[in-house]
Parts: structure tokens; sequence; C-alpha cells
């Protein structure tokens, strides 16, 4: 997927934490957010590539893709639903 037409409402840096709070982080973000509105975060906890995909996808959002970039940095897109 091309994630560079991707305009996020809100971009989360998660860089440096470590499980849980991403998620936790992530969670909080897209409360705040109104439905349809793109949450990007950025981050490089391991345990991140496989949490933020699956919860992503719970209740009405919809998790976008990711995508590797510097650094071991990944970038995640979630629709809040």
């Amino acid at each position: 997927m091309d994630f560079t037409n991707i305009n996020p409402e809100q971009v989360l840096n998660t860089c440096g934490l470590s499980c849980p709070m991403p998620l936790l982080k992530t969670k909080k973000a897209l409360k705040g957010m109104k439905s349809g509105q793109i949450l990007e975060i950025l981050g490089n906890d391991p345990g991140s590539k496989n949490d933020i995909p699956t919860w992503g996808n719970k209740g009405s959002n919809e998790f976008l893709g990711m995508t590797d970039i510097d650094d071991g940095v990944t970038r995640y897109f979630i629709k809040k639903g």
C-alpha cells in the first residue's frame, strides 16, 4: 500500500517507549479523535508490530497498514471507526 498519500489528522510518536505504552497511548489518542479520522503512530518497539495491527482492527476501527522507515522506526495507520 502507498502511504505517501495518507494525510493523518494526528501523529503520535511512541519511539523509545516499550510495551505496553505504545498501545496505551494509541488507545488514548484515538479516543480524542472523530470517526473517519486517521492516526499515524511512529514507534520502534518490536512488540508493537503485533499489538497495534491486532488492536487496530478491533471494534469499529480499521488498521490501514504499516511501513518500516529509517533507524528501526515503523509507521502505523489506524482509521477511527
